[in-house]
């Protein structure tokens, strides 16, 4: 099985670069994972729905219906490490050939990536700049996997 992450970020910071590299570093010894930056167009604030139509075409290029789909939005479920660990294995075995993961841009995902999506998980009540939730994400994805391999990661 494949994984990747999909999002659309606009910002440029050296820390984050750093972060992303070493957690696709940890996370690839488990599955076969990539991160895929897809081009956001750049529209004011009064034109978000613009922009989450620009967003959909470039995900629906992207995305199949052999695709599992897990997108991070603020209105997702609330799950602790553990069940997001838990929800992942249900990915692994779904009999998709991908895992695919997004992270919506500012103003969030069409709706109709929303109804596509198997899984919606919120990762926190909190707003947070687009870097730090994407290494969030990461970072859960690896602690998913360590918990499922049971490497001494995650501490109970």
């Amino acid at each position: 099985m494949k994984a990747v992450l999909f999002d659309f970020k606009t910002a440029k910071e050296e820390w984050f670069d750093l972060a992303v590299q070493t957690y696709i570093k940890k996370i690839k010894p488990f599955i076969e994972f990539e991160v895929v930056s897809l081009k956001s167009n750049k529209t004011d604030r009064e034109e978000s729905e613009l922009k989450k139509n620009f967003e959909l075409k470039e995900l629906q290029k992207k995305i199949t219906n052999d695709d599992f789909i897990i997108l991070f939005d603020e209105r997702g479920k609330d799950l602790d490490s553990i069940q997001f660990s838990q929800q992942l294995e249900k990915a692994q075995t779904s009999g998709k050939k991908r895992i695919v993961f997004i992270i919506g841009g500012a103003f969030g995902v069409h709706d109709e990536i929303k109804s596509q999506a198997h899984l919606k998980v919120s990762l926190s009540k909190m707003v947070m700049n687009h870097l730090v939730a994407e290494t969030v994400v990461l970072e859960q994805i690896y602690r998913a996997f360590t918990i499922q391999k049971r490497i001494p990661y995650h501490n109970i």
